[in-house]
């Protein structure tokens, strides 16, 4: 499958992109993975999905009975995490987070809301990639760019509360000396509906702000 090249496991489990990461260094990163060959990344995959697969169930993670296997669990996640569109925007955004509770359903709970906090944060640096990936193909003013990136870096609670359905690729638990559960949570967001989230917010804030910026938000979301 096409797809099946864009994919490959690193360091960053947690779904996370680091910060200290450039736009430039996250685009040209994703343009590698895309050129490397099919049998390599599978074989970096497996390799890494039985690393972390072995580290989780060494720290006492288990699966709920009736559940996929951990490992199942882990190759999807590592697969939806990198697949890209032709604009390199992740096909799905992903996140993850963890919490403890007394029981199961509460520890759930919570680790679910705190993923669905994380992905919000995802798709703010994800569309701020995007966007500046056009500026820097330029096909976007800078002063426009500017003032969309700023927008969307203020906007993480209005983004969470515009986050639809989430599917949850990753979850185990383990029992803890104290008898409390800890869940851990990994969720995936379409990267379509992901950007019409995040088109929603910049929309609502550019109007508040009477910032006319309406065309090059479309240009930068890929309307």
């Amino acid at each position: 499958m096409k797809k099946a090249f864009f994919v490959i496991m690193t360091m960053l489990i947690a779904c996370n992109i680091s910060f200290a990461q450039t736009s430039v260094e996250i685009i040209r990163e994703r343009q590698w993975l895309v050129k490397q060959a099919k049998k390599e990344l599978e074989a970096k995959v497996s390799k890494d999905i039985r690393k972390e697969a072995k580290r989780l169930k060494k720290g006492g993670w288990v699966v709920s009975p009736g559940a996929l296997p951990l490992e199942k669990q882990l190759e999807r996640s590592y697969l939806m995490q990198y697949e890209y569109d032709e604009n390199l925007f992740p096909t799905y955004i992903m996140a993850s987070a963890q919490s403890i509770g007394e029981n199961y359903d509460a520890a759930k709970t919570t680790a679910t809301s705190l993923a669905k906090t994380n992905l919000a944060e995802q798709i703010q640096t994800e569309v701020t990639v995007l966007i500046e990936n056009i500026v820097t193909n330029q096909q976007l003013a800078a002063e426009d760019a500017l003032s969309l990136t700023e927008t969307i870096k203020t906007s993480k609670s209005l983004i969470s509360q515009s986050i639809g359905h989430v599917v949850t690729v990753v979850e185990c638990y383990r029992v803890l000396d104290n008898k409390n559960r800890e869940v851990l949570i990994r969720i995936a967001y379409d990267g379509k509906m992901a950007k019409e989230a995040a088109k929603k917010v910049l929309r609502q804030e550019l109007e508040r702000k009477g910032e006319k910026l309406r065309k090059e938000l479309d240009q930068a979301l890929g309307e």
